[in-house]
Formats: structure tokens, sequence, C-alpha cells
């Protein structure tokens, strides 16, 4: 069963996975995300871990600074970054079963939180409907990511 907790320290092992060059292209490793969030994001970013039945495999952060308003204009939003899972993991259900509790999860520990926005390149077509099948819509706004154009979507929730 895929669960949702606050990173810890001790989950880092199970989430220090490596991710190929074109995964990287698209999401940042969990150490790049852990070291963004202390060096400029402390107390507006929170890490996130996937588990499978105990067993973390899986990464992302909760960003509520100011980069989520690149992508809407609602206060009361937050933008999900960093999702990954372990390559091993992967192709089992965990990344849409993760997104479809993350609603929960933020309604339980953000109750002022009505709105989760994302970018995702438009290269990365397996993200996209993955994120579609879920609820997020997108609406026709694209910016230029590191890795090219990236489709800005979102979900009310």
């Amino acid at each position: 069963m895929v669960k949702l907790q606050f990173f810890k320290t001790e989950d880092f092992a199970g989430v220090n996975y490596t991710l190929d060059e074109t995964q990287l292209q698209y999401t940042s490793s969990a150490a790049n995300a852990l070291k963004r969030i202390n060096d400029r994001n402390a107390g507006l970013e929170f890490p996130v871990t996937i588990f499978d039945t105990e067993i973390p495999v899986g990464f992302f952060t909760l960003d509520f600074g100011g980069d989520k308003m690149e992508l809407t204009d609602n206060p009361n939003s937050v933008l999900l970054r960093s999702l990954s899972i372990n390559p091993e993991m992967q192709g089992k259900g965990i990344g849409k079963a993760a997104m479809i509790r993350i609603d929960d999860f933020i309604r339980e520990h953000f109750r002022d939180c009505h709105e989760i926005v994302l970018a995702v390149n438009q290269n990365n077509v397996f993200a996209y409907r993955l994120y579609e099948k879920v609820g997020y819509r997108y609406e026709g706004k694209i910016r230029i990511g590191r890795s090219g154009p990236q489709y800005l979507m979102s979900k009310y929730i």
C-alpha cells in the first residue's frame, strides 16, 4: 500500500536512488531537492517520502514559496516539485497512487491550500498523461524550463 509521510533523515537511504539522464532532465534527485530547501526554501518547501509497504520508494516536495506564482495567481496554492520514483519500482502504479494520495495529504497538513500546480516538460509524455489521469488540467499556459518548454498544470482540491 502506498502512503505519504513528511521526509525524515532516516528515509534518505531509500530515496537516494540514481535516476537516468533522461529522468534527470525532468526532475531533481532527492539530494538536490533537499539541498535547494536548505539553501533557499527552508520553512516554505516540505519534502515528502513515498512509501510502498513501509519501504521508501519515492520522493517529492511541496513548495509554498514564491516560485509557485509563476504558475498561478492563487496565493493558497502549492507547487509540486521534484517528483520521482525509484527506477527499480517504476511501472508498478506507485507514482499514480502517490499522486492520488497527495490531495488528502495536503488537505490534512495544509488546510488553507486549495490548488496544486506543477510544470511538466512537453517531452515527458508519460508524466503528462499520468497527471491528466489523476485530475490535473492543462489550460494552454507554457513556460520555458531548464530542459525546454513545460506545460503548466493545476488541480483544485
